[in-house]
């Protein structure tokens, strides 16, 4: 189903082509992400999902094609975006908290060497409590569970009041259980945020986003919110069965010549 015309655009990537080194990862990538939308992007390792973050983020230059956030250029526009890192590298005997952690969202907003204000702490602490963190806020980060910690990661991107979020693996280091609540929040956070996110995840993306695609390479994307046995083919480039284990979810769509779903 096509999005309604009158959403706004808040992401626009028009023939995008990007590498390292003269090899080229993604290749005539096209794709638009509407406000409040939820997009999950699957696909093999190697297949240009964090290449395709970095570009958003400004951190590596398209070799061509356009990008444009919020209407802008990517250097303006990105100032729109919060970031989830797939994995956060520290210390777990460095002597930081769980505030310390979420406040780092607010140093794009200060000059340097200004002190925090109290409107940054009411930032800081509405974000920790939109991901129900902020009884932790005087805790050690290291001491932190995985899927806590990566709350606080959330409550940082949050800090920078974006209107889109985009986050690379956000559950990869954590158990199921906690994955799931993870998905949840994000959910929640959807109502007022646009959420672009990548993961290997595939039964736990078809449950939770509104949109998904599949990227190896070339982007394999409708604005459909089913994973369909087309687009996992193209993207992994050979079949692909998919099992689920307890989590409700919609993998493939009804076919209509049997009315079955597989």
């Amino acid at each position: 189903m096509e999005p309604e015309t009158q959403q706004r655009v808040v992401i626009a990537v028009r023939g995008l082509w990007a590498g390292y080194d003269r090899e080229q990862v993604l290749e005539d990538v096209h794709l638009t992400v509407y406000e409040r939308d939820f997009v999950g992007l699957i696909g093999p390792n190697g297949g240009g999902k964090t290449t395709l973050l970095r570009v958003l983020l400004g951190l590596l230059p398209p070799t061509r094609g356009e990008v444009r956030i919020m209407g802008r250029p990517v250097r303006e526009g990105r100032r729109a975006l919060g970031y989830v890192p797939q994995v956060v590298e520290f210390d777990h005997e460095f002597p930081i908290s769980v505030w310390e952690v979420a406040r780092m969202g607010r140093l794009g907003h200060r000059r340097l060497l200004q002190r925090y204000t109290a409107e940054d702490d009411a930032i800081v602490e509405k974000a920790l409590r939109q991901v129900d963190v902020l009884d932790l806020r005087q805790r050690p980060i290291g001491e932190l569970s995985g899927g806590q910690r990566q709350r606080v990661y959330i409550a940082r991107a949050l800090a920078t009041q974006p209107e889109i979020l985009l986050l690379d693996e956000p559950t990869s280091s954590v158990d199921p259980q906690v994955s799931n609540s993870i998905y949840e929040l994000l959910q929640q956070l959807n109502e007022h945020v646009t959420i672009l996110l990548i993961s290997h995840d595939m039964s736990a993306i078809s449950s939770y986003v509104k949109t998904v695609g599949c990227l190896n390479r070339r982007l394999f994307y409708h604005h459909g919110a089913e994973i369909t046995a087309d687009m996992l083919e193209l993207a992994y480039q050979c079949p692909i069965d998919l099992i689920a284990h307890g989590v409700p979810h919609r993998v493939f769509p009804m076919h209509a010549h049997d009315g079955r779903a597989e």
